[in-house]
């Protein structure tokens, strides 16, 4: 005789299910960081002292920043590249506005953010009104910032006017380094968007299935713009606190940072396709990207020999990801 699940319980396995396989990536990635820091910490010197721990955090907050948005911008199914010469020219951006173009510390600052959103949602706009491919948008807006950044510069560095304001950015607060201070602040901030607003479930069906969230009534373009905009945003932010941790800005600074933070937001459990994610796992990523990259530097393994080991990262994250999603799908479908 076969037997039948009460509504309520089918709601609870489907829901036990959703959480199993959501949960299961950031255990494991808590279990992973824990064996970096025990094997770090026996094998690499000063790996556990203070200072390196808050290096570490002022590392992660250059990834992390950036991350929550295009955490977002993955999850709506599209991608976004053109984080490290965002970085790198709103970097510029500042410490030019602030030492060369007249306009303060203060309008400098005000200006980086204004940019940042204006070539965030141009990318968003070219995507949402012309169809072009995120990949195809942000890869233009990653040439032309990184070669304006370089081009403004004659590839030399600008320095920063002294400031009370850069020296706080730059600095710590209590102790702790502003920008991790600034990284937990907008964690919590797009937590609570990504899983409490109506902007965050739509961000979610638009990358569930688009054509779905739009017969549902979801202005995809709004959500695409909004989306990019918001990198752009976030890379203004990170580039200004790049400036003020260096003292200047550099047109060369954040050379492949979009590939540490694509690899934490993938790492950290998002999905490629799409429809799935969290800030939680990006959380997670962020710090096994960051751990990974400073145990590398003290154990004196050659740079290149550096960027290899992220590249095969980034390749087994992925298909972790791809194992995962096929697995999901198929629970679903039982």
């Amino acid at each position: 005789m076969t037997v039948i699940d009460s509504p309520a319980e089918q709601r609870r396995s489907r829901a036990g299910r959703r959480f199993g396989g959501r949960s299961l990536n950031e255990i494991g990635l808590i279990a992973a960081i824990v064996v970096l820091y025990i094997a770090l910490g026996s094998s690499a010197a000063g790996f556990l002292s203070l200072d390196n721990q808050l290096g570490m955090l002022r590392d992660a907050a250059t990834v992390g920043i950036a991350a929550w948005g295009v955490t977002l911008v993955i999850i709506a199914g599209e991608i976004d590249i053109s984080i490290g010469p965002a970085v790198a020219f709103s970097s510029v951006l500042v410490a030019k506005g602030a030492a060369e173009w007249g306009l303060g510390v203060a309008g400098g600052i005000l200006l980086t953010l204004v940019a940042g959103l204006a070539w965030g949602a141009l990318a968003g706009w070219l995507r949402a009104r012309f169809d072009v491919p995120s990949f195809i948008a942000t890869l233009g807006v990653w040439s032309a910032l990184g070669g304006l950044g370089l081009y403004l510069t004659d590839a030399l560095p600008v320095v920063l006017p002294d400031s009370g304001l850069m020296t706080v950015l730059g600095g710590s607060v209590l102790g702790i380094p502003t920008p991790a201070i600034i990284m937990v602040v907008l964690f919590f901030v797009f937590a609570y968007v990504a899983r409490y607003t109506a902007y965050g479930r739509s961000v979610y069906a638009v990358g569930g299935n688009a054509p779905a969230a739009r017969m549902a009534g979801i202005n995809l373009a709004k959500i695409r713009i909004l989306l990019f905009a918001t990198t752009g945003l976030l890379s203004a932010i990170t580039g200004i606190l790049l400036a003020a941790r260096l003292g200047s800005g550099n047109g060369g600074a954040a050379s492949g940072l979009e590939f540490d933070v694509i690899a934490a937001v993938v790492i950290g459990g998002t999905a490629l396709a799409g429809g799935r994610g969290s800030m939680l796992g990006t959380l997670l990523g962020v710090v096994f990207i960051t751990v990974i990259g400073n145990g590398l530097v003290l154990l004196g393994v050659d740079s290149f020999l550096q960027n290899v080991v992220r590249g095969v990262i980034i390749v087994v994250a992925v298909l972790v990801n791809v194992i995962i999603t096929k697995r999901a799908r198929a629970t679903r479908e039982s």
